[in-house]
C-alpha cells in the first residue's frame, strides 16, 4: 500500500531553513549547512542529472531509495517560487502538484517533470498526486508550512528527518504550529552517519 511521507533535513535546534529565505537565497542564511551530508553523495548529483559527489555508501543508497519510492510530489507555492528560478530542467522526473491560489496552466518541462497548480486545497492535491503515483508513494516536498498543514490534517503516514549537528539559531522551524495532541510518533529506523542522523518515524493518529 502506498504511503504519504516527507523527507527533510533540520538543524540540531530544529530549523528547516535559515533567515532571509527567498528565490535568491532559497535555503536561507547558513541553510546549506544542514545539507552538507547530502552534497557529499554521488547519488544526490546523479538524481539531479550531474556528475559530482565524493562517496557512494549507506547515505547514497538512502537517497536513491527515496527517489525510487516516490511516484509524485506535492509542494507549497512558496517553495515553488523559490525553486522555479534555481532548479535544473526535469529535476523531479515525476508529476509535481503545487498547492496555490494562483491559476496557471501546467508547466511541462523537457523530460518527465510536469508541475500542476492545484487551487482547491490539500486533499485535492493529494488525490491527484496519488493517482499519478500509482503504486509508489507520494512525497510532500515542502516547504515547512505545507508539511505542517499535511501533518495537522492527518494526511502523513511517515517521515524521515536528517538531523545535522549544526545550529542555525533562527529561521523557519519544521515542527512549529503542530497540534501535538493529535499524534503519536514511533521510531521506525535510525541510521547514523558522519554528518547527520537519519531517523524515520511512523505517524499514528490518536
Amino acid at each position: 500500500m502506498s504511503k504519504v511521507f516527507f523527507d527533510n533535513a533540520i538543524s540540531l535546534d530544529g530549523f528547516f531553513a535559515g533567515e532571509k529565505r527567498g528565490p535568491q537565497n532559497p535555503l536561507g542564511d547558513r541553510g546549506t549547512q544542514i545539507h552538507l551530508w547530502m552534497y557529499k553523495q554521488k547519488a544526490f548529483f546523479k538524481n539531479l542529472g550531474f556528475e559530482g559527489g565524493e562517496e557512494y555508501g549507506d547515505d547514497s543508497r538512502l537517497i536513491d531509495d527515496t527517489f525510487a519510492r516516490t511516484g509524485a510530489y506535492v509542494m507549497g507555492k512558496r517553495m515553488f517560487d523559490e525553486g522555479e528560478v534555481n532548479w535544473p530542467e526535469d529535476l523531479y522526473k515525476r508529476d509535481v502538484f503545487v498547492v496555490t491560489r494562483e491559476v496557471r496552466e501546467p508547466w511541462r518541462q523537457n523530460g518527465s517533470t510536469t508541475f500542476y497548480f492545484v487551487n482547491d486545497g490539500l486533499e485535492s492535491a493529494l488525490a491527484k498526486a496519488k493517482q499519478s503515483a500509482g503504486d509508489r508513494d507520494v512525497r510532500i516536498q515542502g516547504g515547512a508550512d505545507i508539511i505542517q498543514q499535511f501533518l495537522n490534517a492527518g494526511l502523513i503516514d511517515e517521515f524521515t528527518i536528517h538531523q545535522s549537528p549544526v545550529m542555525l539559531g533562527s529561521g523557519i522551524r519544521l515542527f512549529d504550529h503542530i497540534d501535538i495532541d493529535r499524534f503519536e510518533f514511533t521510531i521506525k529506523n535510525v541510521q547514523p552517519s558522519a554528518l547527520t542522523t537519519h531517523i524515520t518515524y511512523e505517524v499514528k493518529r490518536k
